[in-house]
């Protein structure tokens, strides 16, 4: 058309050559390097993540607390205490006989044809040494269960030279599980210790760690991870049987384990001499196993029957105790119950006292019914909620208390950290008067 230009021959303007530039294919050599490069690559960014996990770990575990896995719960039945006629030996009942024909009357009791046998018997050193040799039979299955701690603690000198020492302790296996095997020992064996080795009867090595400890008792609880061990082995380390100390009477014989002599894996015979009932001790009495029998409680030293039954372990003695040869061993029933706390990884709940129930005697003389505080001991919750030597508990946290088994009972079930109201009664001038307490729980 007329007067007007074809845009592509405007003056002042060129025209350029588009082009679209497409890549070559690639060659296989290209491809199998490309693809190989790709594998090593990520072969080292794995490597490196892998090293990364490994050496921060420990460093996360160590500040960051990662729950672990549920594992089973171990339950410690109770012993009830034998009263009265109870605590003698029991003797079968016979069965009642139907009023028929009397039998005939013997020529002579059948106890005195027993003692007259019996006396007129001529032992001979092959009864004693079957006696013995059933004996040490039942005192090689116990050392199954019997293990050697190293406590190691990392010191320095005084030149800041690394230093290591050592001790060794025994222990006594009471529990296990499909994961872990849990060991008491001395609190010492645990006590500032940077690391444990366990040791079996068999002579494998694992490593332990503290699961809860008793500083009241001076006992500790040890775990053994045992997921890896093989089973064979792990039927080898058999946990002792928890016996029944109510049962034990004096004269009875019984067998020390551990390190009496003050060696691990050492033993001794021994007898019964008295059983002393009723001892006061913090937040709780108990029974006292007094024996003639080598003893060294800081290393370790447990009591065990003739049926290879636990029944008990030896305590330090008191400073103001006479040095008579004796030992004295905490009875395990009156235990059981803490013992329960401390294989389950808890803490065992502290009160802080000892004391004893108000009996009818004191009752007669004005005193009310509850718990006669004998000593509330220093830097302990009763203590620091300022219940005083001579206060008499008759509640805590809504309870009536009258007995010491109420008072346990109590403890046992109460939370370490809370916060319990405990109600008392103080003598005055004239009279008791109602004082209430808020005491926060401690842990033994």
């Amino acid at each position: 058309m007329p007067g007007v230009q074809d845009p592509k021959k405007e003056p002042g303007k060129r025209r350029f050559i588009t082009e679209k530039i497409v890549r070559r294919p690639l060659t296989r050599g290209e491809l199998f390097r490309r693809g190989l490069f790709l594998l090593l690559a990520a072969a080292l960014f794995g490597g490196v993540a892998g090293v990364s996990f490994a050496v921060s770990q420990p460093l996360v575990a160590k500040h960051i607390k990662v729950p672990e896995t549920e594992r089973p719960k171990i339950s410690i039945p109770k012993d009830e205490p034998l009263e009265g006629a109870a605590e003698r030996e029991s003797v079968p009942e016979t069965a009642p006989q139907a009023e028929t024909e009397s039998p005939p009357v013997p020529e002579e009791p059948v106890e005195k044809v027993v003692r007259n046998a019996m006396e007129n018997y001529r032992y001979t050193v092959g009864d004693l040494n079957e006696l013995f040799s059933s004996l040490r039979a039942q005192v090689q299955a116990v050392s199954k269960g019997v293990v050697t701690l190293h406590s190691v603690q990392q010191e320095v000198d005084w030149f800041d030279n690394p230093v290591e020492t050592t001790g060794l302790y025994a222990g006594v296996v009471i529990a296990s599980t499909e994961q872990e095997l849990l060991i008491l020992t001395p609190e010492a064996a645990v006590e500032r210790a940077d690391s444990i080795k366990v040791m079996f009867a068999d002579g494998v090595e694992m490593d332990g760690r503290i699961k809860q400890q008793d500083t009241i008792s001076g006992m500790a609880v040890v775990s053994v991870d045992v997921s890896g061990m093989e089973e064979s082995r792990r039927r080898e380390a058999k946990p002792l049987v928890l016996g029944n100390s109510y049962l034990v009477r004096e004269g009875d014989l019984i067998v020390a384990v551990g390190s009496p002599s003050g060696m691990a894996r050492s033993i001794d015979y021994g007898f019964v001499s008295y059983i002393g009932k009723n001892v006061q001790i913090v937040d709780q009495v108990t029974r006292m196993v007094y024996a003639r029998i080598s003893a060294d409680a800081g290393r370790g030293t447990f009591l065990v029957n003739t049926s290879g039954e636990l029944i008990g372990w030896v305590m330090p003695p008191e400073p103001d105790e006479e040095n008579n040869n004796m030992a004295k061993a905490m009875g395990i029933s009156d235990y059981k119950g803490i013992l329960e706390k401390l294989t389950n990884g808890l803490a065992a709940p502290c009160f802080g006292i000892e004391g004893q129930e108000v009996s009818e005697a004191m009752a007669a003389q004005g005193l009310p019914n509850g718990i006669y505080v004998l000593n509330s001991v220093t830097e302990r919750p009763a203590y620091d909620a300022g219940i005083q030597n001579g206060d008499i508990i008759t509640h805590i946290d809504g309870r009536e208390i009258t007995t010491m088994k109420d008072f346990q009972n109590t403890v046992d079930n109460l939370e370490c950290g809370r916060l319990v109201n405990v109600v008392v009664q103080r003598n005055g001038r004239d009279q008791y008067a109602k004082l209430e307490f808020q005491v926060t729980v401690g842990a033994r």
